[in-house]
Order: structure tokens, then sequence, then C-alpha cells
């Protein structure tokens, strides 16, 4: 009879785990958003960005797939940029998501750690260490406005240490040991003691390799790439991150402006007295009109509505600014100012 209810025990311990694994196991909010479980916040935040704007309703008009493959993708996004939410999903999927919901908030209300309490009489339970990381390393990447403009890609070359494997052994994975030592009957200190494993030993040596660097359109300056754990490496512990800070590089006609876009365009006197049509070549080499029937004083500003930068992660752009510039004549003929008086 004990052996009975103890293998129904042992059978009810397994069906409740497999009811968590198959829950676990569900729809994946990280294969929507196309990252890993362990992604980073930042890489969450920008792999949202990208497919929320692939799959935008204003640009995938009447296309139901589209419009649901982004409601996906904002559910998903939903749940992984909320660290209480992205909790309970990683350890219940959205079962526990929804009992999470059902108890306002509370949590899915049970654990794994709970149904080995109720079945073994608790569990082990292990001290958190503190992850030791290497340093950052900021490079400030000068973009151009065409890459700006229109996304691009630039091929970097990068150096930096890398562990390999050395003779020897070390000191490693060095930890604290909390014991208690019986100082008297019925008195107890506690105690610290670090205790460290015999690893294989290590060096660094430098090593280089290139690298893309992805520009996305209408990126700001101090916006960054960030190439994670690429950064400086450390003996026991993770690297850094390593992350290209975007400026935009000096352009010859433009000039930007957050969004907006500014260049200015010489005309002859002639044109500013009686009008003038030109067009300006813009950083994709799509032509824009401009000109006048009227006069154009020196300095005036005309302004193109939607000719600017693209937004980054948006499909609006800002606007371009066209100042004139009036060229006139070093000197003038007596003829052509008997001529001009005569006009004006």
């Amino acid at each position: 009879m004990a052996f009975q209810k103890s293998g129904f025990g042992f059978l009810l311990v397994i069906l409740v785990l497999l009811h968590i694994i198959s829950v676990i196991g569900g729809k994946s909010y990280y294969e929507i958003l196309q990252v890993s479980k362990g992604a980073s916040d930042e890489q969450i935040k920008r792999a949202y960005r990208k497919l929320a704007l692939k799959y935008h309703p204003d640009k995938n008009a009447g296309n139901e797939e589209a419009n649901k493959r982004f409601a996906e993708i904002n559910n998903a996004y939903e749940v992984l940029s909320d660290r209480e939410k992205r909790n309970i999903y990683d350890r219940y999927g959205e079962e526990g998501l929804k009992q999470s919901a059902a108890n306002g908030g509370r949590g899915a209300g049970m654990n794994i750690q709970d149904i080995f309490s109720s079945f073994f009489g608790g569990g082990p339970t292990e001290e958190e260490e503190r992850i030791v990381k290497g340093d950052d390393v900021v490079v400030e990447l000068d973009a151009t406005l065409e890459d700006l403009y229109m996304g691009g890609s630039l091929k970097v070359w990068r150096e930096k240490n890398i562990l390999k494997p050395a003779p020897g052994k070390r000191r490693c994975n060095c930890r604290n040991e909390v014991y208690h030592k019986q100082i008297a009957p019925g008195m107890f200190q506690q105690m610290t003691e670090q205790v460290c494993e015999q690893c294989p030993n290590v060096k660094f040596e430098r090593e280089g390799y290139f690298l893309t660097v992805d520009i996305e359109k209408g990126m700001q300056d101090g916006q960054e790439v960030v190439f994670y754990e690429d950064g400086e490496p450390i003996t026991d512990g993770e690297p850094g991150d390593l992350k290209f800070k975007i400026r935009t590089a000096p352009h010859d006609r433009f000039k930007r402006e957050g969004n907006d876009l500014h260049i200015t365009v010489t005309i002859s006197l002639l044109q500013a007295l009686v009008g003038f049509e030109k067009t300006i070549k813009h950083l994709d080499d799509h032509l824009v009109e401009v000109g006048t029937k009227g006069i154009t004083k020196p300095k005036q500003v005309k302004k193109i509505t939607g000719e600017g930068m693209p937004q980054h992660f948006s499909l609006k752009k800002g606007d371009m600014y066209v100042t004139y510039e009036v060229l006139f004549p070093s000197s003038l003929t007596e003829e052509q100012k008997t001529k001009i008086k005569e006009v004006l």
C-alpha cells in the first residue's frame, strides 16, 4: 500500500511537471520577435521596432496576414518588454500570464520550487553570484547622409583581446560559502570561507576581424548600434559590449538638423528678378523641383514638406529648407545700367 501511495505521488509530480512544460512550450514570443530567449531589453526593443515598421497597417493596407502579424508582434513586445510579465512567461508560458491577470497581476500562483517543496520537503537553494563583466568599448562612427537617408552598412575592422588556453592551472570560480561553527552550547557563529576551483590557465591574445555595422534609416547622432558581449573580455566573467555611436558625417550639399535637411541654392540676379525653375538632386538621386515665377529675395527660404530625413522607425519624413543665394554681377556696363534704369 505504501508503495502504491509512493508511486502515485511520483506519478502526480511527473504529471504536474509535464503540464508546466506543455504550458511553457506553447507559442513563443521570442520566435515572433526573432530574438533568443536570453536577449537583452535593447535587443528586444530593436527587433520590435524593425518588425513593427515592416508590418505596420499603414504600410500594408488590406493585408490581413500582415495585420495579424502586427498584432502578434505588439502582443509579444508588451510581454517581453515588461520584466515581471516576461519572468512569468518564461516560467509558465501564456497560461501563466492569464492566471496572473486573473489574480490581479499577483503572479501565476505557483512555481516549480513550490512543487518540489510540497512533495519532497524543500529543495536546494543557491546563492546568486554577481557576474563580473568586462569594459564596454564605445566607438564614434561617421555615417554618410546617404546611408542615414536610405539605410546602409559599414565594414569596420575590430581588434580586441581574445582569451586563449595557457599552460598550468589557476584559481577560478571563487565564491563565498557560509557555514555555522558552534562556539558554546547552544551558541553558533556564522563563518564565511572563500572556496575556489582549479581551472586551466588562460592568456590574452590580440586578434582582428571585420564587423558589419547596419545603419538604419533616420538614425540620429548619438544613437548606438550595440554588439553584445563583443567588448573587452575578462577572466571568469562576461565580456563587455561594443557600442558604435552614430555621428553624421559632413555633406558637400546638405546639412542635417534633426529630421530636416537644409540646402543652399545659388541663382543669378536675373533669375531672382524674373523667376526660375531648378531641380535639386536628393540623397537617393530623385529630383526635387524648386523655383518661382516672382521675385526671390537674397536669403529667402522655401520649405518643401516631406523632403527631409526619414524619422527613425517611422513612415514619416522631415522637411527640406532651401535658402536662395542671389549671385550679383561684379560690374555693369553703361549700356546695361541705362537699360535697367529704363525698366525700373
